[in-house]
């Protein structure tokens, strides 16, 4: 099944075309973060209308690498949610008047499966298994028995954990996006502040940054009232530590609660090289297998693998009526 897919959520324009959920005929992806960067995140409005700029560009460039025709596309997939809804609404008006146009069969793909399955592009998927999902919009843990089901165990009751690392990145002084930055002078510095680990109850799996991100503020506020510099690298070094322990020993209670054979490790924050150094060592009894760098952040290549299998289990839709959604759980 040769599958085209539109991923359009935040600030990335990405066309992909992907064949049975594994080799990738053509992938392009268009950012947005230097424009976004002077206003310290993602301005919606913006975004929605670069999107609408690069769009089409974007669709040819992927057809022109895949050197495919467009009787060859079996199947037109974009994420419909979560994210920002001007957004995916140009990515959704784009695929659905592509499908329309062609008449090709059209699905809706939920961007955070997409995540999961980035993961499957590289790598067999093995069941049951956990999936950490860490994002700048989302912090969950979640079960799978087998391919598209999805049992949420946890999620964050506030800051997910790249948006905390964007908000203490801001507090330092550090550019957007701050989550590269912090995890880059991480490596220079110690955990010498001591912040505290945010475990909330270990029985659960729900996660809390907010007072993480606020013990930070604090002691920059403080050290700035005395007149006494911050050590940037230390303070990277010290929130790291903190995030890192309490995603990674989370992570282990669950695997070993649910007994699964595999970990899954997907999202933006996948990316973080601390993340992925610390997380083998620390959790060495289990398979886990992370996206390439490129796979980690928004992109289409990833919705065109979970297209595949949202298709296999709901089929294309009976019409081209597609809506976008703002909040999506996984379990939707």
């Amino acid at each position: 099944m040769i599958i085209l897919a539109v991923e359009s959520s935040c600030d990335e324009t990405s066309v992909a075309i992907v064949k049975d959920a594994k080799e990738i005929l053509s992938h392009i992806v268009l950012s947005q973060m230097d424009i976004h960067a002077i206003y310290g995140g993602v301005v919606p409005e913006i975004a929605s209308r670069n999107h609408v700029l690069h769009m089409t560009r974007v669709f040819e460039q992927a057809l022109v690498q895949a050197d495919v025709k467009i009787r060859d596309i079996d199947l037109v997939a974009v994420t419909k949610g979560p994210g920002l809804i001007g957004s995916l609404l140009v990515g959704i008006n784009a695929a659905t008047s592509f499908a329309f146009a062609h008449g090709k069969k059209l699905i809706g793909v939920n961007h955070l499966i997409g995540h999961i399955y980035a993961a499957n592009l590289e790598h067999e998927m093995k069941f049951p298994a956990l999936a950490l999902l860490v994002s700048g919009g989302h912090t969950e843990l979640i079960y799978m028995k087998g391919h598209m089901e999805f049992q949420l165990l946890g999620t964050t009751m506030d800051d997910a954990v790249g948006e905390a690392y964007d908000k203490v990145a801001r507090t330092l002084g550090l550019p957007y996006p701050g989550g590269p930055i912090v995890d880059q002078r991480a490596t220079l510095g110690t955990d010498t502040y001591h912040l505290p680990r945010p475990y909330l109850d270990k029985k659960e799996f729900n996660f809390s940054f907010s007072g993480l991100k606020s013990a930070v503020i604090n002691i920059v506020h403080n050290s700035e009232q005395r007149n006494e510099p911050v050590r940037i690298d230390d303070m990277c070094a010290s929130f790291q530590a903190s995030v890192l322990d309490v995603l990674i020993e989370k992570t282990r209670i669950a695997a070993d609660h649910y007994q699964v054979k595999q970990i899954i490790v997907s999202g933006g924050v996948a990316a973080n090289k601390g993340l992925r150094n610390r997380i083998f060592k620390e959790i060495p009894n289990y398979e886990i297998i992370i996206p390439s760098m490129k796979y980690c952040t928004d992109n289409a290549a990833m919705i065109g693998a979970a297209a595949y299998y949202t298709y296999q289990k709901e089929g294309a839709l009976p019409n081209y009526l597609l809506g976008g959604y703002s909040t999506l759980s996984i379990e939707e």
